[in-house]
């Protein structure tokens, strides 16, 4: 098969295409034939040697795919060859073949196709878990989530605008920020030009927000903290402004905050299946109603897998970045 390897760890020109044995299904797992991959930070993260795939994994890139079942393990009997479907996968996407799973497999929304269907299982896995399971985010309360505009960010804003809660969101730009209003936030706020503790407190009526779902880290943490409202919950999915910061605990007391996070890919399979039940059940009908979307912002062929890390890097763009198989 062709795939897309990482030659070494570098930059985007490290990605470069290959041909790779097909892999072998195992028990427990499907063979997919795939059509379209996702592409996502984290798999520019790897690219730069900063997050290594976990043992067992391919050490091809690739988080997300959407395909046909092309064989299945022995011990599956919910999928079936020919089956159409999407998964979170634990590497390898970028690949016309990929192993992962069955568990970790969803059917394709009805209605849509496979470049749209590959951008959900990353950012629809790791929304759900971090923002209703950690986060108890619940209908009637407000969530602010940086990032408006990456995958992660119009994927939050939907679900929870969807399930009823209140949005804000921060962007990096006036045109981000009208993006932000379109996918269902409420309130968005360029962080270049306004301080978003003090937008929140004034949008909340002095409250503050609920729930903050955040992928940059650094010195967000303690402004974070600051725009909670009283029981709020502080999720941290991402280190973009960096893994080190210096905080004042007293506000954790005052207001009683809890302060979780998460990452997806190192979690047990088991944990991923119980998320993968929770999409079916409550996100995939407002797929299928067309109550949630999935913005594709460009496609890029395979072997032009370099090219689409250069927009991910370049933070122009607004929704999902895919390949195209």
């Amino acid at each position: 098969m062709i795939a897309v390897e990482i030659r070494a760890p570098g930059s985007a020109d490290v990605l470069v295409p290959t041909e790779r044995p097909r892999p072998a299904v195992t028990a427990d797992n499907v063979l997919i034939k795939v059509r379209a991959a996702g592409v996502n930070y984290p798999d520019v993260m790897q690219r730069s040697g900063k997050y290594p795939p976990p043992p067992g994994a391919s050490d091809l890139p690739g988080l997300e795919v959407a395909g046909t079942i092309e064989d299945i393990g022995s011990n599956v009997h919910q999928w079936k060859v020919g089956d159409d479907v999407c998964a979170l996968v634990p590497g390898g996407g970028y690949a016309e073949f990929c192993t992962t799973p069955a568990v970790q497999c969803l059917p394709i929304p009805k209605g849509m196709d496979f470049i749209h269907a590959a951008g959900i299982p990353e950012t629809a896995f790791t929304v759900w878990t971090n923002l209703f399971e950690r986060g108890r985010l619940a209908k009637g309360e407000t969530v602010l989530v940086h990032g408006g505009t990456s995958g992660i960010g119009t994927t939050a804003i939907q679900f929870a605008h969807a399930l009823g809660a209140r949005v804000f969101a921060t962007a990096g730009s006036a045109e981000k920020c009208e993006a932000c209003l379109t996918f269902g936030a409420d309130r968005a706020f360029n962080y270049k030009e306004v301080d978003f503790v003090l937008a929140c407190k004034e949008a909340s009526g002095g409250q503050g927000v609920d729930v903050v779902l955040d992928i940059v880290g650094g010195d967000y943490f303690q402004r974070n903290i600051d725009a909670l409202a009283s029981e709020g919950r502080l999720v941290m999915i991402g280190q973009l402004g960096g893994w080190k910061s210096h905080v004042n605990t007293t506000p954790i007391m005052l207001k009683r905050l809890t302060i979780t996070g998460s990452t997806l890919r190192l979690r047990p399979v088991a944990d991923k299946a119980a998320i993968a039940r929770g999409l079916r059940e409550h996100i995939w009908p407002l797929y299928e109603s067309g109550a949630i979307r999935v913005p594709v912002y460009a496609t890029f062929p395979l072997a032009e897998a370099a090219e689409s890390h250069r927009v991910m890097e370049g933070r122009n763009h607004i929704g999902k970045l895919i390949l195209i198989v």
